[in-house]
């Protein structure tokens, strides 16, 4: 029967441990683990060439080259095995450590048999005999390339990663959620004005109060991080380091460790004042007039349906006031632009100066204004004390370089909540009353009454129908004979221009002229009467009739630098010699700028027509300018005309006419002849030329075309001059 062990029988017994360790282990088993094992074993001598005594099977997997190619330098040794680049370096290793007796730990490149290069992580001991000589050197090498490309390319990531940062043109910026920067980049310090990222790191530590103009702009970001966890193209005005304000756009996203917990704030900050600053002018230039800087039209629409919300509100009255200037295009067009630009501008300052911070004034376009006044407390009273301070600043002198003008204004006046409850109504209305002051004679003022829509609504159209009527040939010329005092015979005739419209039948020039100067129109007809009156001459001349000159009237508005280039081009086209157009100009046109009028009318008559001027005697003729003036005859009004018989003045004014300009070596013709008591007084008083109903009326082309057929079979043509 077995009985338990003493414990001292139980103690392991020394001897026998060391009859473990003493086993006798196979050959075959340190070949397999020397097989098995992912990497190269060996044993070198320390020579110039690191002979190899020992390699381990892994050297194939590892270089390519079979152990026995190393071994002993059979095909190449482990020195050529080493890159070029890197033998020195490990030589210089493996010195330091063999000396020092250090292990071996480094790690370089070698050159596969097929050329690839990898990376390899040698670790070794150096073998020393008694003398203290190494005797050689074993150790194990291991592919490490993964690992180190791996590192080389975590490496680039972060070069790439701080040269972004550091060069970025936008800030970029981690901050504590208290409002603390943790780290800027130097885009950010300039942009803020600091010299170093460390100096606004240091300066700027209160984002909340030392950045924010607005300090509830912080409260906001703060807000949106907090529901959204980022902020995209977040706007604000900031401090610089100087004290300057300048804009910022940021995008920034809230950072949360691994626990949840808010870490920080980071993003990136663009300085965007310039694109402010455009985007400002931009409005600006949306809403104001280019040229005086008023509110235009869009920005007078908003702010009158602003005004109208207050007055409805208050049951106040407001004021609409339409302003517009007297004779602005013939300012315009005979000055030029910029004396007329100037004048504009000048306007629209005494206009501001007239009005109180509350009210408005506006530029509708040309030489339009509007006046916006609000909470009138004084009624219509108060509106015509400040209509008539606005006619008074308008009328007031201005100077033009050396030259003095004096222009005047005609206003139309509106009333909310009387004349109009919107914006339309009341512009329209405004509008209307404007266009009866003009009929009033100009420079005043005039409220609103309903009796003047209908008005406007035959002015307009009256317009409308003027526009089609050029676009579809509507317009006809009529030819009113002039007549030699002398003897009676053709000497040439004047083309007048009738409106023949489908609806109100043919049409005197008296009720539309006006119109189509008003619409701008007036130049386009204007042209198309002298084309047509220069090739119904050259027809007439090419049918065989006797050549007569045909006079043209001009407008005001055509007697620009531009005009003799027209006329040339006219007379080109048409094929009619110059001697044969005459242009009549009416004296206050030439009279109004004389230094520009003397210098158009020269290059006029260089080529070769005639010249006369119209409606002589009404005006304000300076006789040092009628004498510089390249004018070949002097036309006496017809309301002269009219009275010379009953009345002493308007003969005396008639001869004294004739007198003058047979001084100057003119003609004289006279028109409105209706009877041969005004033909013996013009025929006593030497006078040249005649027309009128007494000697004939105006004649469409075909009647005029038979009856001067007549005269000329009756030698009673003068077809010389």
């Amino acid at each position: 029967m077995k009985t338990a062990a003493s414990p001292a029988s139980c103690r392991p017994d020394p001897d026998q441990n060391r009859a473990v360790v003493a086993i006798p282990r196979s050959p075959r088993l340190l070949e397999t683990l020397l097989v098995n094992l992912d990497g190269v074993v060996y044993r070198c001598r320390d020579d110039a060439q690191w002979t190899m005594e020992f390699v381990s099977e892994g050297c194939l997997a590892l270089t390519g080259y079979l152990p026995e190619d190393l071994l002993l330098n059979q095909r190449l040794s482990f020195l050529e095995l080493t890159h070029p680049e890197d033998r020195t370096l490990v030589r210089n290793h493996v010195d330091a450590c063999m000396r020092e007796r250090r292990r071996i730990d480094i790690e370089y490149r070698i050159v596969r048999a097929d050329g690839a290069v990898r990376w390899v992580w040698e670790r070794g001991v150096g073998i020393y005999n008694a003398n203290g000589q190494v005797e050689a050197i074993e150790g194990f090498l291991q592919d490490v390339t993964e690992r180190k490309e791996a590192a080389q390319a975590l490496q680039e990531a972060e070069r790439r990663y701080r040269s972004i940062f550091e060069n970025a043109i936008e800030g970029v910026f981690q901050t504590t959620p208290d409002g603390t920067y943790i780290a800027v980049n130097p885009a950010l310090a300039r942009i803020y004005g600091y010299h170093s990222p460390e100096d606004l790191i240091v300066g700027l530590r209160d984002i909340s109060h030392q950045l924010y103009v607005e300090p509830e702009r912080r409260q906001e970001f703060m807000r949106l991080m907090e529901e959204q966890g980022s902020v995209s193209n977040f706007e604000s005005r900031v401090y610089r380091r100087d004290g300057e304000i300048i804009w910022i756009s940021e995008n920034a996203r809230a950072v949360y460790d691994e626990a949840g917990k808010l870490s920080c704030y980071e993003g990136t900050v663009e300085a965007i004042t310039e694109r402010k600053a455009h985007e400002a002018e931009m409005r600006h230039q949306a809403t104001h007039d280019a040229l005086t800087g008023l509110p235009n039209r869009n920005m007078l629409h908003e702010h009158l349906q602003r005004a109208l919300r207050v007055a409805r509100q208050k049951g106040a009255l407001t004021a609409v006031a339409f302003v517009d200037l007297d004779q602005f295009k013939f300012i315009n067009d005979s000055l030029g632009h910029q004396v007329g630009d100037e004048l504009l501008k000048t306007v629209a300052q005494r206009l501001q100066a007239c009005l109180r911070e509350a009210d408005m004034v506006a530029r509708q376009g040309g030489d339009e204004f509007v006046l916006v006044l609000q909470n009138q407390t004084e009624g219509e009273a108060g509106i015509a004390e400040v209509m008539q301070r606005i006619l008074a600043a308008v009328a007031r002198p201005w100077q033009a370089g050396d030259r003095e003008f004096q222009v005047t204004a005609s206003i139309g006046v509106s009333r909310y909540p009387a004349d109009g409850k919107d914006v339309e109504s009341l512009l329209k209305h405004a509008d209307s009353a404007m266009y009866r002051a003009k009929e009033q004679g100009r420079n005043n003022f005039q409220f609103f009454a309903p009796w003047m829509d209908s008005q406007v609504s035959n002015r307009l159209e009256m317009l409308i129908n003027l526009r089609r009527a050029l676009d579809q040939d509507e317009f006809k010329l009529y030819y009113q004979p002039k007549l030699s005092l002398q003897d009676g015979r053709l000497i040439g005739a004047e083309a007048l221009i009738r409106w023949e419209s489908p609806q109100q039948g043919m049409v005197p020039p008296d009720r539309f002229i006006p119109f189509a100067e008003e619409a701008g129109l007036i130049v386009p007809i204007g042209e198309w009467v002298l084309r047509t009156a220069c090739r119904q001459n050259q027809a007439w001349q090419q049918a065989g009739l006797p050549p007569i000159p045909v006079a043209v009237n001009l407008s005001p508005r055509q007697l620009n630098q531009s005009l003799p280039d027209f006329v040339a081009g006219v007379l080109a086209q048409s094929g009619l010699a110059a001697s044969w157009l005459e242009l009549e100009i009416t004296e206050n046109v030439v009279m109004k700028d004389a230094e520009k009028s003397v210098a158009t009318l020269h290059a006029l008559k260089r080529l070769g027509l005639q010249i006369s001027v119209d409606d002589f005697g009404t005006g304000y003729s300076s006789l040092s300018y009628l004498r510089r003036f390249p004018v070949d005859a002097l036309k006496i009004d017809k309301s002269f005309v009219r009275d010379i018989v009953r009345d002493a003045d308007s003969a005396a004014i008639v001869k004294a006419i004739i007198s003058l300009a047979h001084i100057l070596n003119l003609r004289v013709i006279a028109e409105g002849v209706e009877d041969e008591e005004q033909h013996a007084f013009l025929k006593e008083n030497a006078c040249d030329e005649v027309q009128g109903y007494y000697f004939g009326k105006p004649m469409e082309v075909a009647v005029f075309t038979a009856w001067m057929s007549e005269q000329a079979q009756a030698g009673q043509v003068l077809s010389c001059k």
